[in-house]
């Protein structure tokens, strides 16, 4: 018998090998096996084939060894994988390696640790033990008010040589010794698990009964739930999974990234406790290992996560939800399967037979474009929850109140600090959206013009004033802020723009009565940050929470009764096609934080732009009119969704070779369909990242002429994928982006 091996490597080739005598009847597809791979090296690969005769006539190498006595993933993940494989044009090695990272083992088991509880004692022998036995007594002290067994390494401040005394202690039946698997605490992952008492509203009522009627028919019934911010869309999804389990089916829930929305995760566990496993990237070899594990043995009936969740391994899917489908994190950028999750879930839920819904506030333009064609059925949830309503939503024009107030450097309008102060006085809580991090992007020379780049990326460098170093938010790069200009020799140097640092600054002496925190990259980095400035500003904590584009959804605090934006126009002049629709999805997010309880809310936006068709639309909270407007526009430039997109990105090195070879590879470009068209080669707008320069082809096939994208994904193998242009050139890589959520 023989085995076709695909190996995580960017080759479409898949390898044979023999299937040694000992390992007959135990090889099945989807079976991890390791082999000799290249003269010296043993590799980890995914059987894909089993054949008994091959045509191969030369020497063929044995399987040296099987990781997985069993396939790790059933009939429908692995039918999933292989869709991925063909629909992002990404070897079946790759995708697995996305999807079954390289360190995890099924085999795997959690080490022990040692838990100790009391047994009933009679007063005589407490008091016996308190004259005779000092430290044993007050060990006993410590675990007297424990009703469970409690890890007797939490016990070292009783004392020392902890495990010691409990074994005396258990040789004088006074306690109980068990040990137990250490599995790993994702407590810090979620906020507090409060359990609410739920009265579904009318609106609410209505959206489960048409839901909850496609639980368990094992039919593919894909929805697209357009809710309101504070309409009650997470109750939804909790009560579904419930009647799922009650059908004995699972359910997957994925958020735009795990870390940045604990709240949803803590509701989900204060509702389902431990049959809840929570899967994201910043998890550990180990955590991910046993979370795999106990996936697979089915004592989960929910799966949190992040885009990565829906590969995991869970069987008998009856739902899937996205929550804020529209959010960019669910595109993988690098490495490749450069997957959208949000398609992915579809798929998965057209394979298993699930009640798939995408869900957001805001939809994907390409989710809005689906449900007018009827490819997603739509319900819609117009009103906030219980007595909540709309907040009151304020333009300021920036240049306007600089020449008003003649200060030119001003960061807050009067109208912003007005309604801070109130709110302050109030004891409301006020969140403030600034999205871009760092003190100041831009160092510049007041002179000459001059602005510090990264030497790495065309990038200007962003002066972090915590840390007092310029980075590169690309690539890391650091270096001090210089003394004088490089080009001219001047002094005069300029800290130019807006980040979060700065605002916080200004905040600071603007207010210093106010308790403060920023919540950005640079103050998360640790695990289970978010978590922990959520949790404070959940308990009253802190007045004013500053961040980033990460606090803008996700996040319901029925104190909060006033959303700042300091400047909106933060990406919406980027050379993109998407950049519009980013602007006006953050500042109606944000705005949806103010008002979601029983005390109305105001937003203040201050942008430069107050004409701008987005900003004006976002600011009147109109989804429809904005989302029609987008739409004519895409339509007229045959972008996304009235096109099938595809990005051929080139880098390297060296400018002039990177160039060249993507005039090679569109050179060697034929039988082209007449209604492609093809856009470049041309340099990308951010052209040079991480030491390598970028070039890109960008393809487009109208889906009036391309209905299911057979023609463009049939091209692009031919032409590209099979072509010798795709091997790696020296000094040159070269990649395809189906689907491209970015042109940048």
């Amino acid at each position: 018998m023989f085995a076709d091996i695909s190996f995580p490597i960017s080759s479409y080739k898949v390898f044979t090998y023999r299937i040694p005598e000992k390992f007959s009847g135990k090889i099945q597809v989807g079976v991890r096996v390791r082999a000799p791979f290249g003269p010296k090296r043993m590799a980890q690969g995914v059987v894909v084939k089993l054949q008994k005769k091959v045509d191969f006539k030369g020497k063929i190498r044995y399987i040296s060894a099987i990781v997985d006595e069993t396939p790790i993933f059933d009939k429908t993940l692995w039918e999933l994988l292989n869709w991925v494989s063909r629909y992002y044009l990404s070897p079946m090695g790759q995708v697995m390696k996305c999807a079954v990272p390289q360190k995890l083992s099924s085999t795997y088991s959690p080490a022990k640790q040692l838990m100790v509880m009391k047994n009933e004692m009679s007063n005589d022998d407490l008091t016996a033990l308190k004259e005779k036995a000092p430290k044993q007594f007050r060990l006993m002290e410590a675990l007297e008010e424990q009703e469970e067994p409690i890890p007797i390494a939490s016990l070292k401040n009783v004392g020392k040589n902890i495990s010691a005394i409990c074994r005396t202690l258990e040789k004088k039946g006074f306690v109980t010794i068990s040990s137990v698997p250490s599995i790993p605490d994702s407590s810090s992952l979620t906020l507090k698990l409060l359990k609410k008492k739920i009265t579904f509203s009318k609106e609410q009522r209505n959206v489960i009964t048409e839901l909850e009627e496609h639980l368990g028919k094992r039919e593919f019934y894909p929805y697209l739930l357009h809710g309101a911010t504070g309409s009650g869309k997470t109750e939804i999804y909790i009560h579904l999974a419930k009647q799922a389990e009650e059908r004995k089916q699972t359910s997957i829930m994925l958020l735009p990234e795990i870390a940045l929305t604990p709240q949803i995760a803590g509701r989900f566990r204060a509702v389902f406790g431990e049959r809840v496993a929570i899967w994201h990237s910043r998890m550990s070899p180990v955590e991910r290992a046993w979370t795999w594990n106990q996936i697979c043995a089915g004592a989960y009936s929910v799966v949190v996560g992040a885009r990565s969740a829906i590969f995991t391994p869970l069987r008998n899917v009856g739902l899937i939800i996205v929550d804020e489908e529209q959010e960019g994190s669910y595109k993988q950028e690098s490495p490749a399967p450069r997957y959208q999750a949000r398609d992915v879930a579809l798929i998965r839920g057209k394979l298993s037979g699930a009640l798939t819904v995408l869900a957001g506030a805001t939809p994907s333009i390409e989710s809005y474009y689906n449900k007018a064609v009827k490819k997603l059925n739509y319900i819609r949830m117009k009103y906030r929850y219980g007595k909540a309503k709309y907040p009151q939503v304020h333009i300021v024009d920036m240049i306007k109140e600089r020449e008003e107030t003649e200060d030119y450097r001003i960061l807050f309008s009067r109208l912003l600090k007005e309604k801070i102060q109130d709110r302050l006085e109030k004891r409301e809580q006020v969140i403030l959206l600034q999205n871009r991090r760092g003190f100041s992007p831009i160092v510049s020379c007041r002179d000459c013009g001059y602005v510090e780049m990264c030497r790495h990326c065309k990038i200007p460098l962003t002066y972090h004033k915590v840390e007092k170093l310029m980075k590169c938010h690309y690539c890391n790069f650091t270096k001090m802020v210089p003394d004088d200009c490089k080009e001219c020799s001047g002094t005069n140097l300029l800290l130019g723009g807006i980040g979060t640092q700065r605002v916080e600054e200004s905040l600071i002496q603007e207010f210093p009565e106010m308790r403060l925190v920023r919540m950005d990259l640079d103050t998360t980095r640790r695990s289970g940050a978010h978590a922990r400035i959520l949790r404070k500003f959940d308990q009253g904590e802190l007045d004013v929470l500053l961040g980033t584009q990460m606090i803008a959804k996700g996040l319901d605090f029925e104190n909060v009764t006033l959303v700042g934006v300091i400047n909106a126009d933060t990406g919406l002049f980027l050379p993109d096609f998407r950049a519009g629709e980013r602007t006006f999805q953050l500042i109606y997010q944000v705005a949806g934080r103010s008002g979601r309880g029983e005390k109305p809310g105001e937003v203040v936006i201050q942008t430069n732009n107050p004409d701008n068709n987005t900003i004006k639309l976002a600011a009147q909270l109109n989804i429809e009119k904005y989302y029609n407007v987008c739409l004519n526009e895409r339509s007229e430039l045959q972008y996304s969704p009235f096109s099938w997109m595809a990005k051929v990105e080139f880098a390297g090195k060296k400018r002039s070779q990177v160039e060249r070879v993507a005039e090679e590879v569109l050179y060697s470009l034929k039988e082209k369909p007449r209604f492609l068209k093809i856009l470049g080669p041309a340099p990308c707008p951010m052209e040079k990242i991480r030491g390598n320069y970028r070039y890109q082809i960008i393809f487009k096939s109208p889906k009036e002429k391309d209905k299911n994208g057979i023609l463009i994904h049939k091209f692009l193998e031919k032409n590209l994928v099979d072509s010798p242009f795709m091997k790696k050139r020296i000094g040159v890589t070269t990649h395809v982006d189906v689907d491209p959520n970015t042109l940048l």
